[in-house]
């Protein structure tokens, strides 16, 4: 795994703690907004890695 996978991985899982933590205790709302990035975060990782493989794919040519 590259450190780009780790880093967007254990950002999406934190977010996702931290919404669950927020949702349970201090305020539904909140909760809602921050599980709002988890979708963000995964589609952000996954552009990243096109533009990756798009990148490798025009140095082989």
């Amino acid at each position: 795994m590259k450190k780009t996978d780790i880093i967007y991985g254990t950002c999406a899982a934190s977010s996702m703690f931290v919404s669950i933590l927020l949702w349970f205790t201090i305020n539904r709302e909140y909760g809602a907004y921050v599980g709002i990035w988890v979708p963000s975060i995964l589609a952000l990782w996954a552009v990243h890695k096109l533009c990756q493989i798009e990148k490798n794919q025009i140095k082989e040519e």
